[in-house]
């Protein structure tokens, strides 16, 4: 079975930026910090980690960044999973 590189690209990409679009949402809110005290706390770990305030252009720019970072490695396994299975 062949994989379609771009196609795989497109949905890791979209994946990835939709958990970064999710994280600046999560900011915007201010439930952020509440979230990561909670992951902190459950994993039994003490370091100080504070979540800055929500700023736009940082957050088109994760957005973007997950997105291009998503489709590459995305593309590059749709790329392998073809040359592994020839």
């Amino acid at each position: 079975m062949k994989a379609n590189p771009k196609k795989v690209g497109l949905v890791l990409g979209t994946m990835l930026g939709g958990v970064h679009v999710l994280w600046s949402l999560l900011v915007f809110l201010g439930w952020a910090q509440p979230l990561v005290n909670f992951s902190l706390w459950a994993h039994m770990v003490q370091a100080a980690s504070v979540i800055g305030p929500f700023d736009i252009t940082a957050a088109v720019t994760v957005v973007i960044v997950a997105c291009l970072v998503g489709y590459a490695i995305g593309y590059a396994a749709g790329t392998v999973w073809n040359k592994v299975h020839e």
